[in-house]
């Protein structure tokens, strides 16, 4: 019999919130600076879903005179924060927020650093979730199961007691890492138990019907 669900945990980019355009906007304003073309598609489908220092070693892979270092302390100097409002947020999540708040702890595993607290703060979700984790606070970043693992610990639940909302095949080797069932978001080719296109949708799935 399988256990009650008690914790649902989110990715960010892709499910939260529609962030492609801000990324592509981002890494080409960096590609730009040190005078690269921008990004092809491959390429912007890669930065969506790996952390900064992935993403940036990615795109400048063909220009191997180039001084990572001088790009990583330009774009420390920037910040992502000039980005922030190229982002959109789902249109129905905070309904669904205010829906699962009562019912269940909520958290988030991304692979953002050090934006995340930021995006929070400028769309007033930080009292929503119990538990943040990130590329940078995690011990390993996604796909590594470290942050699931965490979050686990952290709510004490165990893993047949969460759920996350991925979508990604990133998403899809991070919560298999720790045997965690995955609800897939605007995705039909990702492997998932669920698959859903809007937070709503979500309550009608089995999990949350038994809660």
């Amino acid at each position: 019999m399988s256990k009650s669900l008690k914790l649902v945990i989110f990715d960010c980019d892709g499910v939260m919130f529609d962030s492609k355009f801000a990324n592509q906007t981002y890494y080409n304003f960096l590609l730009k600076h040190f005078k690269r073309p921008d990004m092809d598609a491959e390429e912007l489908e890669y930065v969506h879903i790996h952390n900064v220092n992935e993403s940036t070693r990615h795109i400048f892979r063909h220009y191997p005179e180039q001084d990572l270092a001088a790009v990583d302390t330009f774009r420390q100097e920037t910040g992502y924060a000039p980005f922030l409002k190229y982002m959109t947020i789902e249109s129905d999540l905070i309904q669904f927020l205010d829906i699962c708040k009562p019912k269940y702890q909520l958290a988030v595993s991304t692979n953002r650093m050090n934006t995340m607290e930021p995006i929070l703060d400028l769309f007033k979700l930080g009292n929503y979730f119990t538990k943040v984790m990130t590329a940078e606070n995690a011990k390993r970043p996604k796909p590594a199961p470290d942050a699931l693992l965490e979050i686990l610990e952290h709510c004490d639940c165990q893993v047949d007691e969460a759920i996350y909302i991925g979508d990604s095949i990133i998403d899809r080797q991070h919560s298999d890492g720790c045997g965690m069932r995955l609800i897939a978001f605007r995705n039909k080719a990702l492997a998932a138990e669920y698959h859903v296109n809007s937070f709503m949708e979500i309550l009608n799935l089995d999990p949350f019907q038994k809660t």
